[in-house]
């Protein structure tokens, strides 16, 4: 008994990141020296393309990081979202390799950083430690599969209400997000003014409401009966490949 409540205590005490928490004591022991957290704003910038990425960041918390891939137009378009069940910048490389897309905070709050080389160090003396980033890259590659397949079949309303879900389960927040229509339309790829009537619509259903800088949800089961089921993939390949991880309600409520 006492031996359960000194581990739960233990990664308790590590940063509030799903993955890092994931890691058997001894592997975070070789981690820990490294590890710096600090706060993040919304919309800083972690890399541009053709970075260096040296850092490996860790949102904790309610923290989001995002990819952004420009294009041609002067536009960004949002490919996938990385909260508390993840991390990145240099999670399979050995670090020092051009960034390809821009990676920005997308909601503000802490980070646990370490340096890609400290990293790499430590996985060349734990094959455990190498084996949980290796399943991480594999989920985050699920991850980018299904955005791509969702962007190509689905409505905009099923991916409207999709990227809302997959913002409250990360944040952990079980009424709003902090998302502007400017923000919402950047994720769908759309114009704002198209992401605004969407809103409009959900709105008079009931199902949500709008404040400055923020969506509140009114009607959450309403809100996945309007969504893909593109979340739902992404959760189940987590679990499959490293359980415990990804956020779900039940998991926050045990």
């Amino acid at each position: 008994m006492d031996a359960r409540i000194d581990k739960t205590s233990e990664v308790e005490s590590r940063p509030a990141n799903n993955l890092l928490r994931r890691l058997s004591a001894a592997d975070y022991a070789l981690l820990a020296p490294y590890v710096t957290v600090e706060d993040s704003a919304a919309n800083q910038l972690l890399y541009n393309p053709g970075d260096d990425v040296q850092v490996v960041h860790f949102p904790c918390g309610p923290a989001l990081a995002t990819f952004l891939v420009p294009n041609e137009d002067g536009r960004d378009v949002e490919t996938i979202l990385v909260g508390r069940e993840g991390a990145v910048g240099g999670i399979v490389s050995e670090g020092f390799l051009p960034a390809y897309t821009r990676i920005c905070v997308k909601f503000g709050g802490p980070f646990a950083r370490i340096h890609v080389a400290k990293l790499e160090a430590a996985k060349l003396r734990s094959a455990s430690l190498r084996n949980v980033f290796v399943r991480y890259a594999d989920c985050m590659l699920a991850q980018i599969f299904q955005s791509t397949a969702c962007n190509a079949i689905h409505s905009i309303e099923q991916r409207t209400a999709k990227w809302i879900l997959a913002a409250m389960e990360r944040t952990g927040d079980e009424s709003s997000v902090p998302l502007t229509h400017e923000q919402l339309a950047t994720l769908l790829g759309v114009g704002r003014s198209y992401a605004s009537r969407v809103l409009q619509s959900f709105r008079a259903e009931g199902v949500l409401d709008t404040r400055r800088g923020s969506i509140l949800v009114r009607n959450r089961d309403g809100l996945k009966l309007r969504a893909c089921l593109c979340n739902d993939a992404v959760k189940m390949h987590f679990e499959e490949v490293l359980r415990g991880v990804y956020p779900t309600e039940e998991r926050e409520a045990g």
